[in-house]
């Protein structure tokens, strides 16, 4: 058998693995995709969608300040919530991958994933009886004097369910980043005088990179097209991209403007994870 058959069997038995994945990206996402983008560009006339080719819609979103008041607000908002708990969990996740046993660490990560369990919008509804005016929290602050403070339809609703999505989620992939880094490198670190905190951030954070940066995207990709934590803890207003979707396709049917808005959210978080994946496996200069 030949050099060239050898790799055609090869590649033959390589596309018959890589089938169903291809066949499952086709069906559930590039199909949509293109019918998204198409769809876009079609008009409504008398509450019913006519297939065309306009710019009218792109013309209408893109030229509204409502739209990008909505823009900067979710922008803003997945970005102080990706920061936010990236603080949070990386104490948790550091404690969990040096502090404390193996056995522990198990047990803490299937906490970790016991969460995922209940629905989401089940764990954002129970938020209500503590956010409330007589919740649990005000509650606890009446006995220090204090309050009562509006919790909810605020943007901290929107920022404690959006930290009720990602934080377990941020701590379970920190901490398996974390457990992989080799602790030769930090006992080395420390007999050449390095401090704690200088070992944690010129050792450990750059040899966890990849999976810190994983982590930090995740949590921007789901806060920034939340609708639930928005809706139902943050009232609504101001209005998030998610919620200006729902609100386009109620006004008149008007599909293709929500289109736009589905369009313009897809290319931002295409953007943002093709640069976090670059900086995550940029190679430092030597």
């Amino acid at each position: 058998m030949t050099q060239a058959n050898k790799k055609r069997r090869v590649d033959l038995y390589a596309l018959t693995w890589r089938l169903p994945i291809i066949v499952w990206q086709f069906l559930f996402f590039v199909g949509p995709l293109v019918f998204l983008i198409a769809m876009s560009f079609f008009v409504v006339k008398n509450y019913r969608m006519v297939e065309t080719f306009e710019l009218a819609s792109w013309e209408r979103i893109l030229s509204r300040d409502y739209f990008w008041s909505s823009y900067l607000y979710t922008f803003g908002m997945a970005t102080f919530a990706t920061v936010l708990a990236t603080m949070l969990a990386f104490p948790a996740s550091f404690a969990l991958a040096f502090k404390v046993s193996a056995n522990t660490r198990r047990w803490a990560m299937f906490f970790l994933i016991v969460p995922f369990f209940t629905s989401y919008l089940v764990k954002t509804f129970s938020w209500y009886v503590i956010l409330a005016k007589t919740g649990v929290v005000n509650s606890l602050f009446g006995y220090l004097g204090l309050g009562p403070y509006t919790l909810l339809n605020t943007w901290i609703g929107t920022m404690v369910g959006f930290m009720t999505l990602v934080l377990p989620l941020l701590v379970l992939l920190q901490t398996l980043s974390l457990s992989q880094v080799d602790k030769n490198l930090i006992e080395a670190a420390h007999n050449l005088g390095s401090g704690r905190f200088r070992t944690i951030f010129n050792v450990i954070v750059p040899s966890a990179k990849i999976g810190l940066i994983v982590g930090a995207l995740f949590c921007f990709i789901l806060s920034f097209g939340d609708f639930v934590s928005p809706y139902y803890l943050g009232g609504s207003t101001p209005q998030t991209l998610s919620i200006l979707i729902i609100d386009t396709t109620k006004s008149g049917n008007q599909w293709p403007r929500a289109a736009v808005v589905a369009i313009c959210m897809m290319v931002t978080l295409f953007v943002i994870a093709f640069t976090s994946i670059v900086f995550a496996y940029r190679k430092p200069k030597s």
